[in-house]
């Protein structure tokens, strides 16, 4: 199964909010749709967003030889506009716009074909080395599971989430094949049960025992040791190592502290933005406020509530063990280890950032 993958002109994606009940594939030419699948969490997860977002910037050019390069510009700039405006907090979104304008700008004066051409390869690029970057996760990850464990995750950070094996998810089934892992605990992670729905798919078909818990489960678990290590995605991370995840994200970091687990975040160095020297300076979206009054379409609130719906919270670098990433294992004093590394990844990919 693949999240997302260009064919013959086209965006194919699985549509995740039919997941696990239905199986259903969406093709389009049209930069809108993708668009409007990542603002609906049809595709979600950060990376999967970047590179779907690189490929939907393609769309707009595609097709559109017989068009004045006035008009080709303009249709450019609406689409990278109109995608930057769908999720505010995954950063790997504006990294990979950025990338694709770049590759525009240098290229515009060329005939429409070359464009076109080098806007493909950038796109593959991104796509190429999100699928690099998971496989070198899971070994980095893997390597700090010691054999035994009972792992604990949030949200979902798989194929689905990414192009590639995953983050945090990567970890998991890489130290699963290894026989390290004994099981696994997912939370179903509220609202939107991207862990019942999802990861719990994932990993079942994978063939690793998976239980299923409500978010509020898991300090009970941690008091009853029945977790040795929680390891979690991010969708951005500050340059002091503050990390923007999953709402519940910080919940389980407190709970780990207070247990003496460890706390691993999983994320390619893409999702690092040294820009955001702290934690306060991440956008945090807030869903709609039906995400949470309602199940399935159901009213479940008592008419009038209010509603407060982060999508994201911040877990503060001080409960981070270690971050995982596909250029090694981040430890503290993250001030010095998260800009070493994104400084060096820049440098390697200077022709890219």
């Amino acid at each position: 199964m693949k999240s997302i993958e260009w064919i013959a002109g086209k965006v194919r994606f699985i549509d995740q909010t039919k997941l696990p009940h239905e199986e259903v594939y969406i093709e389009t030419s049209d930069y809108r749709v993708v668009g409007e699948a990542i603002r609906r969490l049809q595709i979600r997860g950060a990376p999967a967003i970047g590179v779907a977002a690189a490929y939907a910037v393609l769309l707009a050019v595609d097709g559109r030889s017989s068009d004045s390069p006035e008009e080709t510009q303009s249709e450019f700039y609406a689409a990278i506009n109109y995608l930057s405006q769908t999720r505010p907090t995954a950063v790997n979104l504006f990294l990979s716009l950025k990338r694709m304008r770049r590759v525009f700008e240098e290229n515009n004066t060329k005939n429409s074909v070359s464009v076109l051409f080098q806007l493909l390869q950038e796109a593959k690029a991104i796509h190429r080395e999100d699928v690099e970057a998971c496989e070198k996760i899971g070994e980095f990850g893997a390597a700090l599971i010691e054999a035994g464990f009972s792992i604990l995750t949030h949200c979902n950070t798989g194929v689905l989430a990414t192009t590639g094996e995953g983050t945090a998810q990567a970890i998991i089934t890489t130290a699963a094949k290894q026989q390290k892992i004994v099981r696994v605990y997912v939370d179903e992670t509220r609202p939107l049960l991207q862990g019942a729905r999802l990861t719990s798919w994932e990993l079942v078909n994978a063939g690793i025992e998976t239980i299923l818990i409500t978010d509020s489960t898991a300090g009970f678990l941690m008091q009853q040791r029945k977790v040795n290590a929680v390891i979690v995605g991010a969708d951005r991370i500050a340059a002091n190592g503050d990390v923007a995840n999953k709402v519940g994200t910080y919940s389980l970091a407190v709970l780990a502290e207070r247990h003496k687990i460890p706390f691993y975040v999983a994320a390619p160095t893409s999702t690092i933005d040294i820009v955001a020297e702290k934690g306060t300076h991440i956008p945090i979206e807030e869903r709609d406020s039906h995400e949470i009054t309602h199940i399935n379409g159901v009213r479940v609130a008592a008419n009038g509530v209010k509603v407060y719906a982060p999508a994201f919270d911040v877990t503060p670098s001080s409960l981070v063990t270690a971050i995982i990433t596909e250029a090694g294992v981040l430890k503290p004093p993250y001030n010095e280890s998260v800009l070493r590394v994104k400084q060096q990844m820049m440098t390697m990919h200077a022709g890219h950032l």
